[in-house]
């Protein structure tokens, strides 16, 4: 799904309503009905829906929004701001809606309590200045009080795409028209939106697909269309073989764990190599996978084995940073096999970044962002981060998976995918080499690099949602992911 600008919104917008051919109005009247239906579920024991409008068609949804409640029978009250010019659209529905209150001062506005509904339509997808003025106080007003608050496509105050310097409304539920905006991913402005979700209100689509941007949603839809269905008569050999280099004295349990998460995600054949101190654990743990030892007992140094004969390689959890173990990072480097490149891995890239240009294009880096940190340097905003995120994949050609709180996959040519799910359950010791295995399964099985990717970090992610459904996020640990992780169409 994409992420498209303000500007681009409004492009969409203008194309639907010239193609379908339907009014704005109209098409007012359709994202009002469909963000009515999806609030239905919520406020059925509120006292009272306050919904506040600004004169623009923000306002204008609001003001059908609550012609459609007061229809189904909820106790409405709304509030109308005068915010300078006042839209066509906005003026329709405000003959229609019923009875409002204009206000002219904070003190038109009642006191909330926590039995309250506030329903946000002042300012939307168009607004990009800081709020002044009663929309400023209104909006502190909002932030202060218990009440619950939904955002009619975006809070407001929120831009699209920016961070912005100014108070914005702290939403609990935002229901965005169409596709979500790029400040639902941004650390800075994130908490802004609340719980979001996306509604289709039938822009369309042919105006969607020209419009190009760097940044993309990866939501089930589009995941259900990367994941291949298992053949009735097919073997092991159909799923690939790869090869696991993980482990060393004190972290072979970031070697099961991988390679747990190898053998879940589908892959046919599974060898992992590790330190000679680390065979016996490994065997007991994983008797699904072959197991290949080091001559060093308690780290990796140089690999015996021939490495074109795997599918794939993933290399990394738990290896330790010794000098001798550089020497094995530099063969995998050498054979421009389909690579997983996590954890230590990272770190030993870091130190010897000449290494860089020795990366093939087929591999997938899977920094944390202290470890990107240290591969393409400091940021201090998250849009920083994203702008080198992107300019790094693109100079080493590889796809990055930027772990955090919202985990962002760069391609090689700087496009940007932000995942769905996850959660903060997920935070914990072991989940990064469960989501190493998954992808070193999916690169065996013969998937791209970049599908690889997106599918291993949204089925990651919803493992992690369901272990913290079933046992609260405190208590996730990393072996709850594998057990709950099912790569599967949805």
């Amino acid at each position: 799904m994409k992420i498209l600008s303000a500007e681009q919104i409004r492009e969409v917008d203008r194309l639907t309503i010239a193609n379908e051919p339907i009014s704005s109005l109209d098409l007012m009247e359709r994202a009002s009905r469909t963000f009515t239906e999806a609030l239905l579920p919520y406020p059925d024991q509120a006292e009272t829906i306050h919904i506040i409008c600004g004169s623009g068609n923000n306002g204008g949804d609001g003001l059908a929004i609550a012609r459609m409640l007061r229809e189904k029978g909820f106790s409405v009250d709304v509030y109308f701001i005068v915010l300078g010019k006042q839209t066509d659209d906005c003026t329709a529905n405000l003959q229609r809606s019923g009875a409002v209150k204009t206000v002219h001062s904070i003190a038109d506005f009642p006191e909330l309590n926590a039995a309250n509904v506030v329903i946000d339509a002042m300012l939307g997808a168009g607004a990009s200045r800081a709020p002044s003025g009663l929309v400023e106080s209104m909006i502190s007003h909002i932030n202060k009080s218990p009440a619950t608050v939904f955002a009619v496509d975006l809070p407001s105050g929120l831009p699209v795409d920016t961070v912005p310097r100014w108070e914005c409304v702290q939403a609990d539920y935002t229901f965005t028209f169409q596709m979500p905006k790029l400040t639902f991913f941004l650390k800075e402005t994130a908490a802004f939106a609340g719980n979001w979700s996306v509604l289709d209100i039938g822009l369309d689509n042919k105006a969607i697909e020209k419009q190009e941007t760097r940044y993309h949603y990866i939501d089930p839809v589009a995941v259900n269309q990367l994941v291949r269905l298992r053949e009735r008569f097919s073997h092991k050999g159909t799923y690939g073989h790869g090869l696991l280099i993980a482990g060393s004295k004190g972290k072979t349990g970031a070697a099961v764990l991988s390679a747990r998460a190898a053998l879940r995600s589908g892959i046919g054949l599974l060898t992992v190599h590790v330190p000679e101190s680390s065979y016996t654990i490994l065997q007991t743990a994983v008797p699904e996978a072959m197991c290949l030892t080091d001559t060093n007992t308690d780290f990796i140094t140089h690999l015996t084995t021939d490495l074109t004969v795997y599918n794939a390689i993933g290399i990394g959890p738990g290896i330790g940073t010794e000098p001798e173990t550089l020497a094995g990072l530099q063969q995998v480097l050498t054979v421009y096999q389909k690579t997983v490149i996590d954890a230590d891995a990272l770190n030993l890239l870091a130190a010897n970044k000449h290494l860089l240009n020795e990366l093939p294009e087929t591999c997938i880096l899977t920094p944390h962002v202290k470890e990107f940190e240290r591969l393409a340097g400091k940021s201090t905003t998250m849009s920083e981060r994203l702008e080198l995120l992107s300019r790094f994949a693109v100079e080493n050609r590889c796809v990055v998976v930027l772990k955090d709180a919202i985990t962002a996959i760069a391609d090689i040519n700087g496009a940007i995918w932000f995942n769905a799910t996850g959660d903060p359950g997920m935070a914990t010791g072991g989940s990064g080499d469960v989501l190493t295995g998954i992808l070193l399964g999916l690169l065996a099985q013969g998937y791209s690099a970049i599908d690889a990717a997106k599918i291993g970090v949204y089925f990651h992610g919803k493992a992690g949602d369901e272990s913290a459904q079933d046992r609260g996020e405190a208590a996730v640990i990393a072996s709850d992911l594998i057990d709950h992780l099912r790569i599967e169409r949805i």
